[in-house]
């Protein structure tokens, strides 16, 4: 019986942290996403030294109430799904880890609890929790897109990198130790920040053949920029349109999400899903 009762109440607790279809669920987001902002808030006041002198004490309780509470979260998040390991795997569960952290981390390290701000990556829930559909559905395109193109992407950092290796290698013998190119990872950083557009000017080419090379660094900057950027759009305009879930259902058992907007059972396990209870 009380295996019984902790699964009912298990299940309740998921529907609410992990989905916003339901209104207790939709208030539990906004109330985090609300606490998100605050927090953020709070550590940009921080950076201010006059506020941080005149406030300083009342921000450090609200950054440590605010933590408590997703510490509580995260724990809850943990305690309502059967396999808590993929959800701490999870790229969701690894930043609500990082939300959380810097603040314990401060305790050992003085400032790192500014890191905090990566908490700003889990306002990207808004678009589910608002059942913006389309935001949703083009959020789903963008990372299939982004997937199917990795392998592309990944080879062409590579070619880049062994590029900008020959490239400030060349420099560091044409240039040399006399006009700031002292040695080769110098140099290396100096054909990266030039094949980059943006030319800090901390280190400039003296000579003739130098000053030529970097022109055509610069030059090869403006079509490489525009490689990764085909190499997605590509994948987006190959991919059938179709589609797109907006519902926030998750698997209350391998808490897989991107489920069709009526499907009963889940797509991974074949769990019963909240979205037939609510139709019961």
């Amino acid at each position: 019986m009380e295996i019984h009762i902790n699964e009912r109440l298990r299940r309740k607790l998921h529907r609410i942290i992990y989905e916003a279809d339901t209104p207790t669920g939709k208030l539990f987001d906004i109330i985090l996403l609300i606490l998100i902002l605050i927090s953020i808030a709070a550590i940009m006041f921080e950076s201010v030294a006059a506020i941080r002198f005149k406030y300083g004490h009342m921000l450090h309780i609200i950054e440590w109430t605010i933590t408590i509470l997703f510490t509580i979260e995260y724990i809850a998040r943990i305690l309502t799904v059967r396999k808590p390991i993929k959800y701490v795997l999870s790229a969701y569960g690894i930043i609500d880890l990082l939300a959380i952290l810097p603040s314990y981390i401060s305790l050992l390290l003085p400032g790192a609890h500014l890191l905090a701000s990566l908490r700003a990556v889990r306002l990207l829930r808004v678009f589910r929790i608002l059942k913006l559909g389309h935001f949703v559905g083009a959020s789903h395109m963008l990372m299939i897109a982004l997937r199917r193109s990795r392998d592309k992407i990944f080879v062409f950092l590579f070619t880049v990198i062994i590029l900008c290796v020959i490239f400030g290698t060349l420099m560091y013998m044409i240039e040399g130790p006399l006009n700031g190119f002292s040695d080769i990872p110098v140099s290396i950083y100096w054909t990266i920040v030039t094949l980059t557009t943006v030319g800090f000017g901390d280190i400039t080419p003296q000579t003739g053949l130098g000053q030529f090379l970097s022109m055509v660094i610069m030059i090869m900057g403006y079509g490489i920029i525009a490689v990764p950027t085909g190499i997605v759009t590509s994948e987006i305009v190959n991919k059938k349109p179709g589609n797109q879930p907006t519902n926030t259902t998750s698997c209350p058992n391998c808490n897989e999400t991107n489920h069709k907007d009526y499907a009963n059972f889940c797509y991974n396990c074949g769990e019963k899903l909240h979205a037939k209870e609510r139709g019961e």
